[in-house]
């Protein structure tokens, strides 16, 4: 499948998109364990998770009744390459990339605590 880097790019510029790819880096999830955290309603997630789907970094599996989404590692990898041909990046490390959707994560927790 070939990779639109601007909806990859624009997928990964929001912040809230960004914490559930951190969250799908652990495992699976069903749309609504990944609506819990955060304090919006399902169907905005279900947007979030739409524009994530269509760039190619998530993929959606319906299983019975319930919508299961699953980490793409593919479609972020398009986005390193590209990156790379810049010469400023060294090879995607997913360990790096996990550590910092965590804190990411962990920074919108903060936000979301103080609001």
């Amino acid at each position: 499948m070939p990779y639109d880097l601007d909806l990859i790019f624009s997928a990964l510029a929001d912040p809230t998109r960004r914490a559930i790819l951190s969250m799908l880096l652990e495992d699976d999830m069903a749309v609504s364990d990944v609506a819990a955290p955060f304090g919006i309603s399902l169907a905005a997630i279900s947007k979030h998770l739409v524009t994530l789907a269509a760039a190619g970094l998530i993929q959606q599996e319906r299983r019975g009744r319930i919508t299961w989404c699953k980490l793409d590692p593919e479609g972020m990898r398009a986005a390193a390459v590209w990156m790379r041909g810049f010469g400023q990046l060294d090879p995607l490390d997913l360990d790096d990339f996990e550590r910092f959707l965590a804190s990411q994560l962990s920074g919108l927790e903060l936000e979301d605590d103080r609001n």
